[in-house]
């Protein structure tokens, strides 16, 4: 049964106060056994001294009551209890993870605050990447604000937490990668009032556009220690073919399966007429973040473990000779084999089997070892089937005679010899004295006792050499053997 120790600081120290007094004096060691030692006075019969003699027993009494060793046994229900009540809480726990995780200022405001501050202008904000490594590709979403006095446009102020930021004030172009056609087309124009609040509505396909980028992939095969590299530059025009210049471009840095990192840098082109155009480039760098890279080495390093169990299963099957336990290692081992690709499957954002490094030293050779040990065992199994196919059938022995088990509980034990009779040789007094002997040395109940008379006398040197030997009857007469019973 279970149990649950005390710890050794709740626990009462009665050692130290056996040993404390080491260091008193004679005189002061017998003062304190003399007032811990109960003292009634002589003659003293009245109820106040019996009253203070129960008081000094009860404390004793309820010790007594202690657990042996300070160890509380508990019940299986106690334990089942416990462990639901721990799961719970645990739960419970981490679910606070969520509470309070929209708290934090807006990602943006603290960038666009320094922009309207330093160098007002056009802001383009990347709220969505989206990275495809099967493609290779990424998708960003981009929103087109302005911010500063000049560049906001009226009512549409507070845009991601910033109260100086908003959406542009002019109609703008924005050509991604120096294309010939702009990607988006912004007119404040379009933007509609809210009738109620007089504010700006801020509409997704109005404001914001989305822009397709290659990324570069010579890294790709280090999976989960993957990363990625893209280039891009924007410009944004006004309508009447004047540049305007871009103060800054941002994205957010996490996603659900990477991390990203921006960096941004003012750029210019020349064209063949020797003209300039101010344009706003970024580099980025896309990684995998420490957590998947964590469960995706522990989801590989499980694989491999099943991996290795299968081998065992063979080696263990091998030294087996019948056909049930091998049956048991083919199932566990088939088990693992459909197990191994779930495992890989779950690995986070994971690419392809497209041959990454992971899988050509993790998924292939695991599938391959574990469909070997598959094939071995299926080997084995059929090997057994043929042995018991060749082996003569052995007659089954008769069934066993319905009996009663106290007779079996008897006749297996050894009868006593059976009491001597008149018509008994002398073989037979001996084994039944025998048999008494050996019950009397045994200390076991004997009963008539023993008695020593029936043992040969030493020989009388005066009588003649020959003696004779009495008859069993003689014997009985002289009352030298007693008349025992035959149920005895």
């Amino acid at each position: 049964m279970s149990s649950f120790r005390i710890p050794a600081f709740l626990r009462p120290r009665r050692s130290f106060y056996r040993l404390r007094s080491f260091h008193l004096s004679p005189e002061e060691a017998a003062a304190h056994v003399k007032e811990a030692t109960p003292q009634v006075p002589m003659g003293d019969t009245t109820s106040h001294s019996l009253t203070r003699s129960r008081e000094t027993v009860r404390p004793r009494r309820l010790s007594s009551l202690r657990p042996a060793n300070l160890v509380i046994p508990l019940r299986g229900s106690t334990i089942v209890t416990l462990a639901i009540i721990s799961s719970l809480f645990f739960i419970m726990s981490i679910s606070f993870a969520f509470i309070g995780a929209d708290v934090d200022e807006p990602f943006f405001k603290h960038t666009l605050d320094d922009v309207a501050t330093n160098s007002p202008g056009i802001v383009l904000i990347g709220e969505s990447v989206d990275v495809d490594v099967d493609e290779p590709s990424i998708t960003i979403r981009w929103s087109i604000l302005g911010c500063g006095d000049g560049f906001v446009l009226a009512g549409s102020e507070g845009v991601h937490g910033s109260n100086t930021c908003g959406l542009p004030s002019s109609p703008l172009y924005i050509f991604v990668d120096n294309a010939d056609e702009p990607a988006a087309t912004y007119d404040p124009s379009q933007i509609p009032f809210n009738r109620d609040t007089g504010h700006r509505r801020s509409i997704q396909n109005l404001v914001q556009f989305d822009s397709d980028h290659v990324l570069d992939v010579h890294e790709q095969r280090l999976y989960p220690f993957d990363s990625y590299l893209l280039a891009s530059t924007l410009r944004a025009v006004s309508f009447d073919n004047q540049t305007v210049p871009i103060r800054k471009i941002a994205t957010i840095d996490i996603t659900s399966s990477f991390d990203i990192e921006t960096v941004d840098m003012d750029s210019y082109s020349t064209f063949s007429d020797g003209k300039e155009q101010a344009s706003r480039d970024i580099d980025m760098r896309v990684n995998r973040p420490n957590e998947a890279r964590c469960f995706t080495l522990l989801l590989f390093g499980v694989s491999w473990i099943l991996t290795h169990v299968t081998i065992g299963h063979v080696m263990l099957a091998r030294r087996l000779s019948g056909m049930r336990p091998i049956l048991k290692h083919l199932i566990s081992t088939g088990a693992i084999l459909v197990a191994i690709p779930q495992l890989r499957n779950s690995m986070p954002d994971a690419p392809g089997l497209d041959g990454a490094l992971i899988d050509c030293i993790g998924f292939f050779p695991q599938m391959v070892i574990t469909s070997i040990s598959v094939i071995i065992l299926l080997m084995f199994l059929a090997i057994r089937e043929f042995d018991l196919i060749g082996q003569p059938e052995l007659p089954s022995p008769p069934p066993p005679l319905p009996h009663n088990r106290v007779t079996s509980a008897l006749s297996t034990r050894s009868r006593p010899p059976p009491s001597p009779t008149e018509k008994s040789g002398s073989m037979e007094i001996k084994q039944y004295e025998m048999y008494r002997l050996m019950k009397h040395l045994k200390g076991q109940y004997v009963f008539p006792p023993v008695q020593p008379s029936h043992r040969l006398q030493p020989s009388d040197h005066s009588k003649p050499a020959h003696r004779r030997v009495k008859t069993m009857s003689k014997i009985m007469e002289a009352g030298e053997v007693s008349h025992w019973s035959d149920g005895e």
